[in-house]
């Protein structure tokens, strides 16, 4: 397929280690505790025995490591998100002579005007990573006897981006020096050894003593110690953290479970989802991904998003977004349905598959159906590599990094990014003005900071989550764009605390949801001030004439909804084709309190899968 865009790695996993032992075993066991960070392709540069790359899991890399007496290393495990997964592509990257190595976590923006700099002094490139720049940065700066750190320090003035990286020199045996900016970076301190590591998670077996890197510091890791500097060289003392926490623990990053953590990487999904792809001057969307199919976009006449699940609710939002704002009739499908209905299909028909694993049996299948009939396939889907991101004529990656909890949260915000993205896109092709276009892109870049406001907020969410914790029934109401959050809330709800919560648009209360309201069965009403928000408070009204309680999801500034309603949780302001991004997290958070107040393992609801790779 024709997936091209210009990311690498954003959420991998590093880990080095220097000191007496042999380094070997000490990286893939780390490697191993990392591997929820990244699991497409892994690999370790150790002295002495050079370095060793394999595409999958840690395992892979395991069976292939030959035993070495060397007792300096950099690991890394990689979660793609440019290229499929290959050996080329695997860290640790080198240098032209095969003397400076590194492993990275993050972007490197800036990488095609530096690759097209170092290849005309010379250098030779043998990935499509941006990663592999920084090698040869690095080797650039490290020659005529200037140390290592002054080399990395140098190099890294040239970059602009986010990264954390671990590099090590022939010329220097035993050091390894790290920096961060924007991607984590902790230095374990041990007697006699030193570690670097994306998180604390693959210490604690050796050391519970860390010293956490801050944006534009390096640490220099060698037999005779450490020391940590600013990208300037300025010494920084600082004392290191003592932790308490456990591995586990560690790996959800001191959060009681990976489901709330992944919910407050929302706004890291959303900004990732973005990167590169706005351009607000212009009103545009760049989306690396449909290039190579762009003019025939032009001519789709009609949109069929396919998806199961949450990706389905995404799907759902995607489809008032097209419509309203790109002026293409769209379709939404529940993918196991999708094959047993006869869709008309043909070449002026764009099908869109909806994941967030890329192995989803119906929605492939889908897919297979759609390319037997002539349609145009796309996927919006997060795992690089995966079946239907190879299936797919073209399609747009949403990098919102690797999702553990069963119940996904961060994806679904990916999904709803991208697809207002792809709305851009296309109705920039069409009669979508500049002014139009301009709104949506500045809105859209403000988003990530908006769901982190709604964190701050986060007792409140709780609160309400503890006052309604003996309800057994829920309903869920919404209109337009957030008739699609409605359905995301319930499922939430159900998928974590196995109680009833269903959702309608609130306009069909009256054709028999309003049969079940008492004073026992609460309604959650997503109600922004957007252009139905009149329509949804006469909805609300009707829910408390039969003495239904309310919480309401409202916009921030609207004190007038408290009045009317039992309990409100505010959401900052934006445009209405944006509120889907906004009024979810309070939803996703209410379901993990809710959960958690019941005793519910969160991260592995029963009876459920992460990915349901069978029909």
């Amino acid at each position: 397929m024709c997936y091209i865009d210009v990311y690498t790695a954003y959420m991998c996993g590093i880990f080095a280690y220097t000191g007496k032992r042999e380094a070997a075993p000490i990286l893939l066991e780390g490697l191993k505790v990392l591997e929820y960070r990244g699991y497409d392709s892994a690999g370790v540069f150790i002295l002495d025995n050079g370095t060793t790359r394999a595409v999958g899991a840690v395992a892979e890399l395991e069976k292939l490591v030959k035993p070495s007496k060397g007792t300096v290393g950099i690991a890394h495990t990689r979660w793609a998100t440019h290229g499929a997964p290959s050996i080329e592509n695997s860290h640790p990257h080198a240098d032209c002579n095969d003397e400076t190595h590194i492993v990275h976590n993050g972007i490197i923006e800036n990488y095609r005007e530096l690759k097209k700099k170092l290849e005309e002094e010379g250098h030779t490139f043998s990935s499509e990573t941006d990663s592999e720049v920084l090698a040869h940065l690095i080797e650039r700066e490290h020659r005529n006897g200037v140390p290592l750190l002054d080399a990395v320090c140098a190099a890294l003035s040239h970059v602009y981006g986010a990264y954390a990286i671990a590099v090590t020199s022939k010329k220097e045996p035993g050091t390894i020096v790290g920096a961060r900016l924007g991607s984590p970076l902790v230095v374990g301190i041990a007697d006699g050894e030193l570690f670097l590591a994306s998180d604390p998670s693959p210490l604690l077996p050796h050391t519970r003593e860390v010293l956490y890197l801050e944006d534009g510091e390096c640490a220099v890791l060698s037999p005779s110690g450490y020391k940590v500097v600013t990208h300037a060289l300025k010494n920084v003392d600082r004392e290191p953290d003592h932790i308490s926490w456990n591995v586990e623990e560690a790996q959800k990053g001191g959060h009681p479970h990976f489901m709330l953590k992944e919910i407050l990487e929302e706004p890291e999904a959303v900004e990732s989802t973005l990167r590169g792809r706005v351009l607000p001057r212009e009103g545009k969307a760049k989306l690396g991904g449909l290039e190579s199919v762009a003019e025939r976009l032009k001519h789709i006449r009609r949109v069929m998003l396919v998806a199961c699940g949450t990706a389905s609710y995404a799907g759902l939002a995607g489809k008032y977004m097209l419509e309203e704002y790109a002026g293409i009739p769209a379709e939404v499908d529940i993918a196991s349905e999708f094959r047993y209905r006869k869709p008309i299909l043909d070449e002026e028909t764009a099908l869109i598959a909806v994941s967030q694993s890329g192995e989803t049996a119906d929605t492939l299948e889908a897919i297979r159906e759609g390319k037997r009939r002539g349609a145009l396939t796309l996927g919006l889907v997060n795992v690089v590599g995966s079946t239907i991101a190879r299936e797919v004529d073209a399609g747009v990656y949403l990098h919102a990094g690797p999702e553990v909890s069963v119940a996904s949260t961060k994806a679904y915000l990916s999904q709803l990014t991208s697809l207002v993205l792809l709305t851009l896109f296309l109705g920039r092709q069409r009669n979508m003005t500049a002014e139009r276009g301009k709104e949506i892109a500045q809105e859209l870049l403000a988003i990530p900071e908006k769901i982190k406001s709604i964190f701050e907020h986060s007792d409140a969410i709780r609160a309400a989550a503890e006052k309604y914790a003996d309800a057994e029934d829920f309903l869920f109401i919404g209109r337009k764009y957030n008739y699609a959050t409605a359905f995301e809330g319930a499922l939430k709800l159900k998928e974590t605390s196995y109680i009833h919560g269903e959702a309608c648009g609130a306009g069909e209360m009256k054709h028999g949801h309003l049969a079940m309201i008492d004073e026992h069965f609460p309604t959650i009403a997503i109600a922004p001030s957007d252009s139905v928000y009149e329509k949804v408070v006469s909805n609300i009204q009707e829910i408390r004439t039969r003495n239904g309680p309310v919480l309401a999801i409202a916009t921030e500034g609207n004190g007038a909804i408290a009045s009317i309603v039992s309990d409100v949780l505010y959401v900052p302001k934006t445009i209405d084709i944006l509120t889907p991004l906004l009024t979810v997290v309070p939803l996703h958070l209410f379901a993990y309190y809710f959960a958690v107040q019941k005793g519910y393992n969160v991260d592995r609801p029963r009876n459920l899968a992460k990915s349901v790779t069978v029909e």
